[in-house]
């Protein structure tokens, strides 16, 4: 695979990025085959991993450090931290004290002296930054961590992410990871653009929506009955989504392409994507999105995308989207009820 520069950051990545969220107890407890399939797309040209430390309540992180033995030095790996790992109302979050902890368990996990991309998997509106930052920049004058990156930031945190760095003296993020797909465009409005302003690498997750944009998911069918049918109903449901797919699905079958292959063309199209995260759950999984990997889009085909999905648009948020406060704590979007009489 041609290399593409991970922002400015000086680390060029594969533009397929192997995901390990199916690795372990939520996809495939088969720890033989995780190895495996790791070893196999190191093979086929892919030198980026991503993890985090909630994936499979750390069993993937655990599993990704057998599976890079004598292989480490190959491979950029990226972690994150910020979900929940246990009861403890302190085991989740981005402050100092849960970041210092973190870093040494994935350390540990991942049989590694250091995380060559250390990431903020979510945002954290009850942290200040600047606490979040300073902890990250610590790791990395200490070596323990050589990049750090964000994720499901909104554009305006970006810059304002970027700017504190800059105030304060801090590392700033190299990289963000949003969703992004044919069926969620919306990164295209500000997002992106707001990473390429201050150079940074974006590592896309959910390039087949889901799972929706593998045509396992069709309008007028009973939808299987899996588990990610029960995490994500609504996604997987929504009859403007399955419109959407019916209609994709002929433009590929036009192009002579397997709908996900063109999912994941589309992704790594665009030139402000620098990787696109797959996440088998298989062997064969695996092997079928690798052939995707050679596939290019002619204007033809993406002009039609664009009549279905116009840039910059969602077709609705998936279920896990991080959503900020106003939007989910309706005290933060209404005025006390003696305060609502207009002057």
């Amino acid at each position: 695979m041609r290399m593409r520069q991970l922002g400015r950051s000086g680390i060029r990545v594969s533009p397929y990025c192997l995901g390990t969220m199916m690795f372990g107890p939520n996809g495939n407890r088969d720890e033989a085959e995780c190895v495996a399939m790791t070893h196999r797309a190191l093979d086929a040209g892919i030198n980026f991993v991503d993890t985090a430390d909630v994936y499979g309540y750390s069993e993937s992180e655990t599993i990704l450090g057998r599976a890079l033995k004598g292989r480490r030095d190959d491979v950029v790996l990226a972690t994150k931290f910020n979900g929940p790992m246990g009861d403890d109302p302190n085991s989740a979050g981005s402050s100092r004290r849960l970041i210092m902890r973190a870093v040494e368990g994935s350390l540990r996990r991942l049989q590694t002296d250091h995380i060559d991309l250390y990431q903020i998997h979510h945002p954290d509106p009850d942290t200040d930054m600047e606490e979040t930052l300073s902890a990250l920049t610590d790791l990395v004058r200490a070596g323990k961590v050589r990049a750090i990156g964000t994720s499901n930031l909104p554009a305006a945190d970006i810059v304002e992410t970027q700017w504190l760095a800059e105030r304060r003296g801090l590392h700033r993020p190299r990289t963000e990871q949003p969703t992004y797909s044919l069926l969620s465009r919306g990164i295209e409005r500000d997002v992106l653009p707001a990473c390429r302003r201050y150079g940074m690498g974006v590592l896309t997750w959910g390039p087949l929506s889901m799972g929706l944009l593998t045509g396992r998911y069709r309008a007028g069918q009973t939808p299987p009955d899996n588990a990610r049918m029960r995490w994500v109903p609504g996604h997987l449901t929504d009859a403007g989504k399955l419109a959407a797919v019916e209609r994709l699905l002929g433009v590929a079958e036009q192009a002579g392409l397997r709908l996900h292959h063109m999912a994941m063309a589309f992704t790594t199209t665009h030139p402000d994507v620098t990787s696109a995260i797959i996440g088998p759950r298989t062997t064969e999984q695996l092997e079928d999105l690798l052939a995707a990997a050679s596939v290019r889009l002619d204007d033809d085909v993406l002009d039609e995308i664009d009549a279905i999905v116009p840039p910059g648009t969602d077709l609705g948020p998936l279920d896990i989207s991080y959503a900020p406060p106003p939007l989910t704590r309706p005290a933060l979007r209404r005025r006390p009820a003696g305060e609502r009489t207009a002057a």
